[in-house]
């Protein structure tokens, strides 16, 4: 295998229309911290490029939403992210963003390079237009009946509902979301990037010379490369991102998929303007992409398709692509607010960064869909991290100060089971080390707590306590071993738990560390002085995750509240009859419950011909009557009158069920003349 000078880690670039969650975290961020924080404590020469993602038309839906500008959204949530970035201990050597200048000049030379190398083709295909609006529609634009379920509002590019990836033409009745109007076909011209021209190279380079990839990345690849490489187009019809830098172009832009890669690159740019080449084109650099399994091909194909087409890039190395993180049994939801949002888990979990650090890489989806829990997470915190992890560095630091006024005692002669203990942990470098190198995170931070289960036996079965009140020798060597030890967890648990390792490190004044001292056992020295002991963790209340659990609860219960599935349309029936109903305009002009009975409101309603009262069955929804007073509401006029609680109703208020059961009474959007017929 080839031994890299230097090593470039890149992670998935998160979408600037929305806040960072568990699953982005326990997919790509966390794991990518992890590795380089291990090469950094190995010594090597490692970067780490992260960045916002922010162009595409999910930011230009959110705005148009919100009423303001794309840049205004990605604004906000670029700095949401990067502040739960930087607080979580995610250790970027640059974070930026594609809207910045240095990324939109780096990723229009990159396309001008291709095009005048000759490597797209120009293709016209027709795309659904809305005459309304006059603009091209983006596939999230047009919504309408999923072919396959037959759900209603199928988006243009996946059924939310059964989850199958959709083309807009597939879509029955298509609608757009723009100006609710149906779209027609209108021919459009494109930039493609021909990605059968490289299938031959790449089935070489990833079938055959990549086959230490992941299961996952590496089967995925090959079923894509099995079904043959198809032109992709890198432009689109949009006004919002980085303009295609070519004539007759006007009016598109560089898809999404094409600009967001390199903004790895110019991040780069960003951070090393003249020495940002080595990361990027020398041979002795080794290049790993961290991401979830959604970007598997844009990582493995497309975009080592486009570095080839350029002709000066290195190709990744590895892409050790993650599963899906699910919640509670539940996919992650963005739209459905099904998520635990890191920015808010900061601001309710303060100082608790490794706890959910720890808990994520323990569930890392990392060969297949995992699950988290609030009840795991107390669970992982309160008995491997409270009760063997802190319990172990807690006590020996105590007895240190307790019996020897804090001063690493003298190590006297070891007992067969002292022995054992070190044998036990002897190797504990070169399994860990192993299992990072291969990426495999989740049992290598197994290990690294299995050395505190060694510690933690070691003090339970040697009960140093006791051996205080006979034989201090016996004592002294106890805690020095199990010093020792707790100096190799502050090393061995730096890339997983690095506020926590910081926090021991300093409890045993230790002054310098690297990853080559894990393994020995004189890492403090006889007399050296070591600080009064605190909590690394705190033990985690059943209060806390049962509030975690029941603001999850109320997401769901909202969500069904907002998940409306209109009842069955009723018999035919001939157009004459509903020409009898005669339906009209008026005016409350007073309205009071009526005395002993909870479901009726009495109206006294302004009809433009004199006045009428009305009893209707609404009083639950309205608990104050006084709101719809001065409200125009419809009523039907021409009800046969009845008594209901001795007041004569002269008509009906005509109002609409919303999906929780209240009744909203129907009123014109405009104020119109009391009396007018409605229909």
């Amino acid at each position: 295998m080839k031994e890299f000078k230097r090593t470039l880690v890149t992670t998935a670039l998160p979408y600037a229309n929305g806040p960072v969650h568990i699953g982005h975290l326990a997919g790509v961020y966390v794991p990518a911290d992890v590795y380089v924080r291990y090469l950094r404590l190995k010594g090597e020469e490692v970067l780490m490029i992260g960045g916002s993602d922010e162009h595409g038309v999910p930011i230009t839906i959110r705005a148009k939403k919100e009423g303001v500008t794309p840049q205004d959204i990605v604004d906000r949530y670029h700095t949401i992210i990067k502040d739960s970035f930087k607080e979580f201990g995610i250790s970027f050597d640059v974070y930026s963003r594609t809207s910045s200048k240095m990324h939109h000049q780096t990723a229009s030379d990159f396309f001008k390079t291709l095009y005048d190398k000759g490597e797209f083709i120009e293709q016209t295909s027709e795309q659904y237009y809305d005459e309304e609006a006059q603009q091209f529609l983006a596939d999230r634009y047009i919504t309408g009946e999923c072919p396959h379920c037959h759900a209603e509002g199928a988006y243009g590019d996946q059924c939310e509902k059964c989850g199958t990836s959709l083309s807009p033409l597939d879509l029955i009745n298509p609608k757009s979301t723009i100006s609710g109007s149906t779209p027609v076909l209108k021919q459009t011209k494109h930039w493609y990037l021909p990605l059968d021209k490289h299938e031959a190279w790449q089935k070489e380079w990833i079938l055959e010379q990549h086959k230490e990839w992941k299961a996952n990345v590496y089967g995925q690849c090959k079923s894509w490369l099995d079904m043959g490489l198809q032109p992709r187009a890198v432009s689109r019809d949009l006004d919002w991102g980085i303009p295609v830098p070519v004539e007759g172009a006007e009016g598109k832009v560089l898809y999404v998929w094409f600009d967001a890669p390199i903004g790895y690159i110019s991040n780069t740019k960003e951070l090393l303007p003249d020495s940002w080449e080595k990361w990027w084109k020398d041979q002795d650099t080794r290049m790993i992409h961290f991401i979830g399994k959604d970007n598997i091909v844009f990582h493995c194909i497309v975009f080592p398709a486009m570095l080839k087409a350029e002709g000066s890039y290195i190709l990744p190395d590895n892409v050790p692509a993650n599963e899906f993180l699910n919640l509670e049994g539940d996919k992650i939801s963005t739209s459905r607010n099904w998520a635990v949002w890191l920015h808010e888990y900061l601001q309710e979990f303060p100082g608790k960064q490794d706890v959910l650090r720890y808990v994520l890489t323990a569930n890392a989806p990392e060969t297949k869909d995992n699950d988290f829990t609030w009840k795991d997470f107390q669970a992982r915190n309160n008995n491997e991290l409270v009760a063997v992890y802190g319990n172990f560095i807690n006590r020996a630091l105590v007895l240190t100060h307790k019996y020897f006024d804090g001063k690493v005692p003298a190590c006297g002669e070891l007992n067969e089971y002292d022995q054992a203990t070190l044998k036990e942990f002897a190797d504990v470098k070169q399994q860990v080390e192993k299992l990072l190198d291969t990426f495999k995170f989740r049992d290598a931070q197994k290990e690294a707590m299995n050395l505190a289960r060694i510690g933690n036996k070691y003090l339970a079965d040697t009960e140093p306590w006791k051996t205080a009140k006979t034989d201090m020798e016996r004592t002294a060597t106890i805690l020095h071993l199990s010093l020792q030890i707790a100096a190799n967890l502050a090393i061995a648990f730096e890339p997983f738990l690095p506020f926590s390792s910081e926090k021991l490190r300093k409890m045993l004044a230790m002054s310098s560390f690297s990853w080559n001292d894990l393994g020995k056992v004189d890492l403090l020295p006889e007399g050296h002085q070591i600080n009064p002991a605190e909590l690394l963790f705190e033990k985690i209340e059943d209060s806390v995750v049962e509030a975690q659990v029941q603001k999850l609860l109320d997401t769901k219960k909202a969500n069904e509240a907002n998940s409306f599935t209109p009842e069955a349309i009723k018999e035919n029936v001939p157009f004459e009859d509903f020409c009898k109903l005669d339906m009209r305009v008026g005016t409350v002009l007073e309205c009071t419950k009526v005395p002993k009975a909870d479901k009726l409101l009495q109206f006294k309603i302004d009809d433009g011909m004199g006045g009428r009262t009305i009893v209707s069955g609404i009083a639950q929804s309205y608990p104050d009557p006084q709101v719809l007073v001065g409200k125009q509401v419809c009523f039907v006029a021409n009800f046969e009158p009845r008594k209901l609680k001795g007041i004569m109703s002269e008509g009906m208020i005509i109002s609409a069920v919303d999906a929780d059961g209240r009744l909203v009474v129907i009123s014109p959007s405009d104020v119109v003349k009391n009396g007018v017929n409605v229909g």
